[in-house]
């Protein structure tokens, strides 16, 4: 399968605008989920675009400025830490689909959304939509949405909350789960950017 074939598929059954949406920061334990929305020229031939997950930060980097150039248009959102913990991660992401979807300058026939779920219990896609399970990857719209999301939360984690927190070192582990990270929440507890939804495990590690 080709990246375009999904995009192809949607411009046959008649839709004249199609969007790649796809989130980033979903699993971290701290900052907010961000989520981008892309409608891309068709058949825009873009060398190495792919999976976020598959590349380089540097070739992320590269392939960003590419996109955002390019893109018919192009829209990243946020959900913050603290709106993370009133509801939960399933409902901030399909919030901050969203919020990338209606900020695109060109509103979409139909959005590409990548994953297996399209609604939590408050919030939903409200666009019309497909999922596409592993999307990144399959859809050149969602890979480029993949590489705007990461790229977007990765500058504003490793810039200004790294900055502003220095003493978690957020610009080496993004924030995730790994071995430094809990020994800084150890030595320091958390700062008002943790997600309190996400520190149950950290606590039970204390205390188990």
């Amino acid at each position: 399968m080709e990246l375009w074939d999904y995009e192809r598929q949607a411009w046959n059954s008649g839709a004249e605008t199609v969007c790649g949406v796809d989130e980033a920061g979903a699993g971290p334990l701290m900052g907010p989920v961000y989520a981008a929305a892309v409608i891309l020229p068709r058949e825009l031939d873009i060398p190495g675009l792919n999976d976020s997950k598959k590349l380089t930060e540097k070739k992320r980097e590269a392939l960003y400025e590419v996109i955002t150039t390019q893109a018919v248009s192009w829209s990243v959102a946020r959900v913050e830490a603290w709106e993370i913990d009133e509801m939960d991660i399933l409902n901030a992401r399909m919030l901050a689909m969203q919020r990338a979807i209606e900020g695109l300058s060109v509103r979409p026939d139909t959005a590409f959304i990548d994953g297996n779920r399209d609604h939590g219990s408050r919030y939903a896609i409200e666009t019309p939509h497909q999922l596409i399970v592993g999307g990144d990857g399959k859809s050149a719209s969602i890979a480029a949405a993949s590489i705007l999301a990461k790229v977007s939360r990765d500058r504003y984690v490793s810039g200004k909350l790294d900055a502003k927190y220095p003493q978690y070192q957020f610009a080496k582990h993004k924030g995730y789960g790994t071995k430094l990270h809990y020994e800084l929440l150890d030595q320091y507890g958390p700062c008002p950017e943790h997600r309190r939804s996400f520190l149950k495990k950290w606590e039970a590690k204390r205390h188990g």
